[in-house]
């Protein structure tokens, strides 16, 4: 509703109430509303999930529509991410959020840091998101306050058309509000705890809910060994209650996305159930390894045997219980693991990679797209992988294969910092810089992610601040090399006290006990040093 609609029916409401509501000013009203656009998570996630159907049909009729975001493991990240978008990009559209496992693991859990292997608590995933969006609706309040604050102005020194300006960007004020792509690992339990675990995630603001087929209790970073994989059936009933999440909650558009992780996956818990040759099951049993049964002497005590393309075979099976497939049956794992997660429900394909490589992906997603034309991926930009060394031996091995001359380099040494500047260094980069690009493109990657980008950021911004102020620079390393640079850069925070709502709390304090409000934006708030 536009603001002046929405004065309107405060003023209604007040005045039908009788004199006991006099102090309650319409704008006022009109103005906390707008900077409360969003009343439950549920709100948010039927407002995004539209928002990402809208940019996967983009999509399909364009593949340089395609969408990205950063890994943040707090709300203040998060927010401070679409705030610089904003600000350098005018829109936050096509930019979303990932809520990466590995950081809640890593940096949320009661327990400590921890690897990436579901040992944290589950709730802490429904946490993060309600956090993020707390954020979020915070920056979109903070933001129009600003623009309230200067409407407030225009209208007490006369200037209608600085008010009329301001009224038309708070009626089309652009929210800060993006869909998260969530990740709920392997479900943390059974159907049933992925079911309610899935929920808690949309009551939240959850859109989209990423989940991965490996076994639950065995799960493992996607960039580790010792990766497990479940049967299809598994898999898609985990698909199914994640599914029925989305619906009872009403969130009827709701994205979901399955990954696999079989590519690296050498071993399975289970042997799939399968009542007739070439279903699902007896497909994931083809791939399993083992040695073909000839007489009954071949079978042990324990053993396990299956009738695998007609003949006996006996699964190899390690100390640990579980089975190994076949060497090199990966890639023929993955595309069926994808083939059937999008004839079961699934919207959005995940293939984990040991390596950025787009001709890799596009060869597994073109087998894909034989069955289901437009098959899409999200797909992660990984910090797991060395992208300077990976980019300058795909040029290296291009140009020797072109039967161009690269005896000046060794491709074992590529990361020198001596190759920098050279020829193959310099199109590395390029190439790196055209991979989301070429990815959309050439591999149907509807949307690009770094995991885990902010956890090196606040790391590497720490060590460079500790470097200085506790060595010879002191106090100079602090504000040479972040307050200068928020100043210089525009960067809200400069104004911490602003940032963190001390403003709206004024104006809010102004609100409701008038002439008698104590703020603290008064002349004598060093907030003033920054203009």
């Amino acid at each position: 509703m536009p603001y002046s609609n929405d004065v309107l029916a405060a003023r209604n409401v007040i005045e039908a109430n009788g004199p006991s509501w006099a102090n309650i000013n319409p704008e006022h009203v009109a103005r906390m509303r707008a900077q409360n656009r969003f009343q439950s998570g549920l709100d948010i996630a039927r407002f995004t999930a539209k928002i990402m159907r809208e940019d996967m049909a983009n999509y399909d009729a364009d593949t340089a529509q395609y969408t990205q975001s950063l890994g943040c493991w707090h709300g203040f990240i998060g927010q401070q991410k679409m705030i610089a978008i904003k600000k350098h990009f005018g829109s936050t559209k096509r930019r979303y959020l990932y809520l990466s496992g590995w950081m809640v693991a890593a940096l949320r859990s009661e327990f400590g840091p921890l690897p990436d292997q579901s040992m944290h608590e589950k709730t802490t995933v429904a946490g993060l998101i309600e956090e993020l969006y707390t954020f979020l609706r915070q920056a979109d309040a903070w933001e129009l306050n600003h623009l309230f604050r200067d409407l407030e102005e225009a209208n007490k020194s006369g200037d209608s058309a600085k008010a009329k300006e301001l009224e038309s960007k708070i009626d089309n004020h652009e929210t800060h509000v993006v869909p998260i792509i969530a990740d709920i690992d392997a479900g943390f339990g059974n159907a049933e705890a992925t079911y309610l675990l899935a929920k808690k995630m949309i009551e939240a603001g959850a859109c989209c809910i990423q989940i991965e087929n490996q076994v639950s209790d065995e799960k493992q970073c996607g960039h580790q060994d010792g990766k497990v994989t479940v049967p299809h059936e598994d898999f898609v009933s985990k698909i199914n209650a994640v599914r029925y999440a989305f619906l009872e909650l009403g969130v009827d558009d709701g994205v979901i996305v399955a990954r696999t992780d079989s590519l690296g996956a050498g071993l399975t818990q289970k042997i799939a159930v399968t009542k007739e040759p070439g279903d699902i099951g007896d497909q994931y049993n083809s791939f399993l390894d083992g040695d073909e049964i000839t007489s009954a002497e071949d079978i042990h005590n324990g053993d396990v045997v299956i009738k695998q393309g007609g003949k006996l075979v006996k699964p190899k099976r390690l100390a640990s219980g579980l089975y190994q497939f076949k060497q090199g049956s990966g890639e023929d794992r993955v595309v069926l693991d994808c083939i059937t997660s999008l004839q079961n429900g699934a919207d959005l394909l995940w293939i984990e990679t040991e390596k950025p490589h787009v001709g890799q992906i596009a060869a597994m997603v073109n087998r894909i797209r034989q069955v289901v034309p437009d098959a899409k991926l999200v797909y992660n930009n990984s910090p797991s992988f060395n992208w300077t060394l990976n980019f300058r031996q795909q040029v290296f091995d291009a140009w020797k294969e072109e039967g161009k001359d690269v005896s000046a380099y060794n491709r074992e040494k590529l990361m020198s910092v001596e190759y920098d500047n050279t020829e193959l260094g310099q199109l590395a980069d390029e190439w790196t810089a055209n991979f989301q690009r070429d990815g959309a493109r050439e591999a149907g990657i509807f949307h690009h992610l770094i995991t885990l980008p902010t956890y090196h950021t606040a790391a590497l911004s720490t060590d460079n601040l500790a470097k200085g102020y506790f060595g010879k620079e002191g106090m100079l390393a602090y504000v040479k090399g972040v307050q200068r640079e928020e100043l210089r850069q525009g960067i809200a925070t400069v104004k911490h006290q602003d940032m963190a709502g001390s403003n709206m709390g004024d104006d809010h304090k102004e609100f409701f006990a008038g002439e008698a409000a104590l703020k603290a934006g008064g002349k004598d708030n060093t907030m003033n040093q920054f203009g």
